[in-house]
């Protein structure tokens, strides 16, 4: 499964960082950043989940105020 965040519409709550700080990261301006083995990537990157932490970011998908996280097979 991977991971992408819509970067124009995410608000910076940082929830997603807090819950799963493995797979996302909060950048200078307060926008989420997917995280893939221990790099940021950059834009609207998507980034490969690993299966022991997809429970963790399903859970952040369902929490995100802002709705910007989406998940692809």
């Amino acid at each position: 499964m991977k991971v992408w965040v819509d970067q124009r519409n995410c608000i910076g709550n940082g929830v997603c960082a807090e819950m799963a700080p493995q797979v996302f990261v909060l950048g200078d301006n307060d926008i989420a950043f997917v995280c893939e083995d221990g790099r940021v990537l950059r834009g609207d990157a998507m980034a490969t989940i690993p299966d022991h932490l997809e429970p963790a970011v399903l859970e952040v998908v369902d929490e995100c105020p802002a709705a910007c996280i989406y998940l692809e097979p």
